[in-house]
């Protein structure tokens, strides 16, 4: 796909954000667009710019058969997907006591089986063709955790994991799969998004939060887009790609940190295993 010709995207959470900016970098360009946002309706001011460039789709992708639904009639009108991004999503903020079973729940139906069912929808008709891209927007918060975003930080790692072994599935398919991992823009994500009731217990936990984000300048959204569209374009796109700076410092420590617990209980490692360990190492 590293030719210009025109695609077409199938694009979820198109509506605000990320996304809003996503869809009219992807129109401006020349290329067709399935927009999908939970109300049609707000999908009107980019109908209203680009016309019969744009798909405008209604539904909820937590709703596997709104999603496979919606997927079909992206592709019966375009004749096809090359492109899908799975960007819906919402932050639920809280700690882990405080968020409700209907807020987990609701936070892993849209961020994780969203993007899944999503993904699954498309798949058939991008082996048909022969071939691909998945763009899962994840987070720096795919791959680090901080305290008051559990349930969110959960979302976000069980989409890392199946997208990384969907990656290795479909590879044979020249379907390629590349996680967005999006630092800090201002897009309003955190105050439209549900938020638990606050216990005092862990005020600690929020503070730290917030106190830790401090220091992040946020990226423009704008340039983010232009970031899409090269993803779209490489020849050989990556597994996984931080939009904004500051996040590969943090990667690094998170990842340093791990390797560091590995190592000093090793030695526990090894006794759980057992006398085996031992014949393994003589080996």
């Amino acid at each position: 796909m590293a030719d210009h010709r025109p695609r077409t995207w199938f694009l979820t959470g198109a509506s605000r954000g990320l996304g809003a900016e996503w869809a009219r970098a992807v129109l401006e360009r020349g290329d067709r667009l399935a927009a999908t946002a939970r109300d049609a309706a707000s999908l009107k001011p980019l109908v209203d710019a680009h016309g019969d460039q744009v798909l405008p789709l209604g539904f909820d992708v937590a709703d596997a058969a709104a999603v496979r639904e919606a997927v079909a009639a992206a592709e019966a009108h375009f004749g096809g997907i090359d492109v899908l991004v799975n960007n819906a999503g919402h932050m639920l903020v809280g700690a882990v006591e405080e968020v409700t079973d209907q807020q987990a729940r609701g936070q892993m139906d849209t961020n994780f089986f969203g993007a899944l069912w999503t993904t699954r929808a498309v798949l058939p008709g991008m082996r048909a063709r022969g071939g691909g891209r998945i763009l899962q927007v994840s987070s720096l918060g795919g791959v680090v955790a901080y305290p008051s975003l559990g349930l969110y930080h959960a979302s976000k790692w069980a989409l890392e994991a199946v997208s990384q072994s969907l990656a290795a599935e479909v590879a044979a398919y020249d379907i390629h799969v590349t996680l967005i991992e999006p630092i800090v823009f201002h897009t309003g994500l955190m105050t439209s998004s549900p938020q638990a009731r606050e216990d005092d217990a862990y005020t600690h936990a929020r503070h730290a939060l917030f106190a830790g984000a401090a220091h992040i300048v946020p990226g423009d959204v704008a340039a983010s887009g232009r970031a899409v569209l090269e993803l779209a374009d490489a020849a050989e796109p990556p597994l996984r790609v931080l939009f904004g700076i500051g996040g590969l410092d943090e990667v690094r420590e998170e990842y340093a940190s791990r390797l560091d617990g590995w190592q000093k209980w090793d030695g526990l490692s090894r006794a759980a295993h057992g006398s085996a360990a031992e014949a393994a190492d003589g080996a």
